[in-house]
């Protein structure tokens, strides 16, 4: 089975014995939760997709590790078009999900991993590169959806992770076994892992000799005896909870998730390592990654704002204010921020380069420069949208209230904008917009915009490295004619 369909993601992942803990209580179904479903169908949206022919060159390719069809979300990099069309698939998702679909953090995972394991082998002659192959081909032949996961809780952030008060504040290896290893931590902030087969951790930052026990890189099957989930809460939430629940919803078919995952003494494999205390090597693969990470929110971000740019542009139609000079310019800037992202994007993707491996990576000057524009661009868009949008995005009654046979027809008197649109589908736009700007969807748009693939000053630090002040001073000594 190299391709999944949607409906046969659905039920592999009645299968596992996943351990969620929501609101206090264990959560028995997972699949048919109301407030977890719609994330499942975010990430079911990758599989339905990749079985359309119009969107099989976007949403599949060719393996050169086992030569099948697989999804491009289990996809090694080998060429700028790989790249490429990696971006204009997540735009394409966010388009049709206008949410986090949660699959792009595996598959930045899976390329970090393959040219890094590469390397250690050259260096070090383990064989963490062949291991890693074999984990590919059990995600390529199975059509897997990988959480990766690097973010440690941290603690102290001015402490490095063995001199932390609590040593289990970043993941570590706490026994070493003929067969394998034992680790005790957790991750924060994972996305989709209750919607995933599989979890690749890795580590959060570079390492020094000292954090050897916290060097470590392996995957697990996300219902491995000692792992537990626990879901985190998101703006209005349980609105899904309600009976009937549609209008008020903004989005009422997709969504995205976060988790605390904690691993309490998990067993990890000798097969299924692939990183175990070379802390010269932790730094390398913690840089592919961001790299990488930061290359997709050049696609999967602009997708949900192509969303927004619509819902700010049916509000102000359905408000009367379209013809308005302000608003034409207004969206006018919000397509151009949401643009410039977009051909960020497509630029890291288009100038990335081979590794000693051969799979590609992209540059990752540009790719830092695309997400530092990701942190602000969306926050304008979003600002734009409810500039736009009027108050009533905020202050409109219930769907209950709508529908309420006394007070319902005055809602609908009141509440109209033109006469030509109805109430209910004047409403409906702004709780998209709601939904995109303030609730459930704002996780995967705006606020994972700032603090996704690493906060601002990450990508600060990557463009001060990458930026090769050096190179441009001897450009300008030499058109001033300076010499030394």
């Amino acid at each position: 089975m190299a391709l999944m369909t949607g409906e046969e993601y659905v039920e592999s992942l009645r299968k596992l014995n996943l351990k969620v803990y929501m609101f206090g209580e264990f959560i028995e179904n997972v699949v048919d939760n109301p407030i977890l479903r719609p994330s499942m169908n975010s990430v079911k949206m990758t599989y339905d997709l990749a079985q359309l022919p119009e969107h099989e060159d976007l949403m599949t390719a060719t393996s050169l590790i086992t030569g099948n069809k697989i999804n491009r979300f289990n996809n090694i990099h080998f060429s700028t078009d790989d790249l490429v069309k990696k971006v204009k698939m997540q735009r394409l998702l966010g388009q049709k999900t206008a949410s986090c679909f949660q699959r792009c953090v595996g598959m930045d995972a899976f390329n970090s991993q393959y040219s890094t394991t590469y390397e250690i082998d050259k260096t070090l002659k383990t064989n963490y590169h062949q291991r890693f192959k074999e984990f590919m081909k059990l995600v390529e032949e199975n059509d897997y959806t990988v959480d990766g996961a690097m973010t440690d809780p941290k603690g102290d952030r001015g402490l490095p992770p063995s001199q932390q008060v609590d040593p289990d504040l970043y993941l570590r290896v706490v026994e070493r076994r003929e067969d394998g290893v034992v680790v005790r931590g957790a991750k924060v902030h994972q996305t989709g892992i209750v919607n995933s087969h599989e979890v690749l951790v890795m580590p959060t930052q570079a390492m020094k000799p000292e954090d050897k026990d916290y060097a470590i890189s392996f995957s697990v099957p996300t219902d491995t005896e000692g792992i537990f989930m626990v879901i985190g809460r998101q703006s209005c939430d349980t609105r899904k909870l309600e009976e009937n629940a549609d209008m008020d919803l903004g989005n009422r078919e997709f969504g995205g998730m976060e988790a605390l995952v904690i691993f309490d003494d998990v067993f990890v494999p000798n097969d299924r390592i692939f990183l175990n205390g070379e802390t010269e090597f932790a730094g390398m693969l913690v840089e592919r990654f961001a790299g990488y990470h930061r290359q997709s929110y050049g696609g999967c971000k602009v997708g949900v704002g192509d969303v927004l740019i619509g819902s700010a542009a049916l509000a102000a139609e359905y408000n009367g204010a379209a013809k308005a000079s302000h608003v034409k310019d207004k969206l006018i800037e919000m397509t151009h921020l949401n643009e410039t992202l977009y051909a960020c994007g497509i630029a890291c993707s288009s100038e990335g380069y081979p590794t000693d491996s051969g799979n590609y990576i992209i540059d990752l000057l540009l790719a830092n420069v695309c997400k530092q524009n990701v942190t602000r661009f969306p926050y304008e868009i979003v600002r734009l949208a409810e500039d736009i949008a009027g108050g009533l995005m905020v202050t409109a009654p219930s769907q209950d209230d709508f529908r309420n046979e006394k007070i319902g027809p005055y809602i609908e008197k009141y509440l109209v904008g033109v006469s030509s649109v109805s109430t209910e589908n004047r409403l409906r736009i702004l709780r998209l917009i709601e939904n995109l700007s303030l609730g459930t969807a704002a996780v995967g748009y705006r606020t994972e915009s700032m603090h996704g693939a690493g906060s601002p000053q990450a990508q600060r630090i990557m463009i001060a490295r990458q930026g090769n002040l050096q190179h441009k001073k001897k450009l300008a000594k030499r058109i001033a004619n300076i010499k030394e």
